[in-house]
């Protein structure tokens, strides 16, 4: 629970008031279906065909508008295709390898960021992360990769590091719900079960359909923007996209999930 008297929102007296009013509640409401029971619900199941372009929405940034950026040159005269002219070929595996350190810059690098810096450095282009291009490339990208495990490098000294801050972050509880990612995501806390009417998924399972289509928000988001909109959901100021805190995050999922093979673009309420 948010801690409401730290945050000075309740004197002792009155959280002593609640305490008392709640140890008079002897028994649970009575519910008025099973769908009402959290112990009861059944747990969802997507059926969905994620790769249908007539049901995923984001299949056309992969059909259609990725291809065009493919082939789109920039300021400098040089498009994607000028160096990579079979994609399906040199990135067949890449995106399943992702993120990774990167020691000129002393941070961990996903897919969004590097599509952002790659490109302004070669062609010229100014494809920020989380813009329409951007996530468009790196579903692109991710898609070309579908079906490769997710296997990425923890086993070198500052890829260790950025794994061990990442996994210290995982627990770190904050915002105004006080709540960490292990709190809804571990399988000894609030993972695999319903709360406040949502599912809460593993930490494993999490990443291998980003980035994912977004029914509820009718748009694609990458796994950064997921960061930020969990942090939003338990009143925590959210970090930019290109944060170190969020590499290092990604690298520790990402290796929460190796082995899952990556089926990109996803769909997801």
């Amino acid at each position: 629970m948010p801690p409401w008297g730290t945050h000075g929102l309740l004197s002792d007296s009155e959280i002593e008031d609640i305490v008392a009013f709640l140890k008079t509640l002897t028994k649970s409401a009575p519910l008025k279906s099973t769908l009402d029971d959290p112990s009861r619900r059944p747990v969802p199941s997507e059926q969905r065909d994620n790769l249908d372009p007539m049901i995923n929405p984001a299949v056309w940034a992969i059909e259609d508008r990725a291809p065009a950026l493919w082939k789109m040159a920039g300021s400098a005269g040089a498009a994607c295709v000028s160096c990579h002219e079979t994609p399906e070929q040199a990135f067949k595996t890449w995106a399943a390898t992702m993120p990774r350190w990167e020691p000129r810059l002393g941070k961990v690098l996903g897919v969004e960021e590097f599509v952002a810096r790659h490109a302004k450095a070669t062609t010229g282009h100014d494809w920020l992360m989380e813009s329409e291009k951007n996530i468009a490339l790196s579903t692109y990208l991710h898609c070309v990769a579908n079906g490769a495990a997710i296997t990425v490098d923890i086993e070198s000294a500052p890829a260790k590091a950025a794994y061990e801050r990442g996994e210290a972050l995982s627990t770190r509880k904050i915002g105004a719900l006080n709540f960490s990612c292990a709190d809804c995501h571990s399988a000894d806390k609030g993972a695999q079960k319903w709360i406040r009417g949502q599912w809460l998924g593993e930490l494993r399972g999490q990443l291998d359909h980003f980035p994912t289509w977004r029914t509820s928000q009718q748009s694609i988001w990458d796994i950064r923007k997921r960061f930020q909109w969990c942090q939003v959901a338990i009143w925590a100021d959210d970090l930019p996209p290109d944060a170190g805190e969020y590499g290092d995050l990604e690298l520790y999922l990402a290796a929460q999930n190796a082995g899952q093979k990556l089926s990109v673009p996803g769909i997801r309420h």
